[in-house]
């Protein structure tokens, strides 16, 4: 294996609604035991419907803003310098708490499977409030085996 180094001006970039992605590792140099993504999350933005996944693990690091996370009805604000974690079978969805303001996340998947799913989103056409649709979202994430939650 080869260290790797994605500079600030490197990594596939590719917008979905009022989210723009940056793939920061593709999970290519370690086998696809995980994937990286930075995602700039626009302001207000509500977020996808809540989830489940079932064969992968996700974390959140807020760089910027401030996310809240919800977990059925659990609900929790991640400022700048948290770090969320969305284990296999956890129902999660997140959102831009702020309505004027953009937040960053940097978003980690194990496996790396799943930056397929936000990559199927940039095929997505906005609804007319400029937020994607929830039953398209849905049909994409039952692509990565991740469903929605039904308490």
């Amino acid at each position: 294996m080869t260290v790797r180094l994605t500079s600030p001006v490197e990594g596939e970039t590719f917008t979905s609604g009022p989210v723009t992605f940056r793939i920061l590792d593709d999970g290519s140099g370690v086998d696809g035991r995980f994937g990286v993504a930075e995602c700039v999350l626009g302001p207000g933005w509500p977020g996808p419907p809540q989830h489940v996944h079932r064969e992968h693990d996700e974390t959140f690091y807020v760089v910027s803003g401030s996310v809240r996370f919800t977990s059925g009805s659990d609900e929790l604000l991640a400022e700048a310098g948290s770090l969320v974690t969305a284990p296999i079978g956890d129902p999660h969805t997140f959102c831009n708490a702020d309505p004027d303001a953009p937040a960053t996340v940097v978003c980690s998947v194990t496996p790396e499977r799943y930056l397929g799913y936000f990559r199927d989103l940039a095929d997505l056409r906005p609804g007319p409030d400029g937020a994607l649709v929830p039953a398209q979202v849905l049909e994409v994430m039952a692509r990565y085996a991740t469903e929605p939650y039904r308490p």
